[in-house]
């Protein structure tokens, strides 16, 4: 049973980070080497707070399992699970319903209007190539947006299932024992028979 919490912690760590990275290069679209068509929403935003999420939660579960007499490691390991159940189902509703919208339509006004966005230009299934002079920039940023959703809703769907095994195991310990950790009782009663030894050893004497 140990070893079922380290391999969840080894596994969310880099599902954590690739969360991580796909929400930064969408800050870019397709590696844009133009600053105006950086950009910052809800569905850049959430692959990157729920990775570090699980990130955070991956190290406490190997930390706990390296240090597993520390209960306090694993109230915090069982705290942070909990967080990333609650997170990877927004994470996933917010990449299913970015893939349904369609990415940002970009225009250009020549001249003092600047280069702006058009918005939520083009329905399902972004026919771009019928509006070439709509949304001009940056290039194949239809197949860069459908393909970051897909990886964010692989992504979240992993991590809350490893999130679930490890909550689902961690209730169990909590139910059936009155706390998390099970190896403190364990550590407690040896310790309390190790003094008893060697109190009776020294009445012997």
């Amino acid at each position: 049973m140990q070893g079922l919490y380290k391999t969840a912690g080894r596994i969310l760590i880099p599902l954590g980070a690739l969360s991580v990275f796909s929400g930064v290069i969408a800050f870019f679209p397709v590696f844009s080497y133009k600053l105006c068509f950086t950009g910052w929403s809800v569905w850049i935003a959430c692959p990157i707070w729920n990775g570090a999420l699980a990130i955070m939660t991956g190290i406490l579960l190997l930390l706990a399992h390296k240090e597993w007499t520390q209960r306090h490691l694993w109230e915090a390991s069982f705290t942070f699970v909990i967080l990333s159940i609650l997170g990877c189902p927004l994470h996933f509703t917010v990449a299913l319903a970015s893939a349904l919208l369609g990415p940002y339509c970009f225009y250009s006004f020549w001249g003092i209007a600047g280069t702006n966005y058009l918005g939520y230009a083009v329905a399902f299934p972004f026919p771009y190539a019928k509006f070439p002079s709509v949304c001009v920039d940056p290039p194949h940023y239809e197949e860069y947006h459908l393909t970051l959703q897909a990886l964010d809703l692989c992504l979240s769907f992993a991590m809350l299932c490893v999130s679930l095994t490890a909550f689902i195991t961690l209730s169990a310990r909590l139910i059936r024992n009155g706390h998390i950790n099970v190896s403190f009782q364990k550590g407690a009663a040896r310790s309390y028979s190790i003094l008893n030894a060697k109190m009776e050893s020294l009445l012997r004497g």
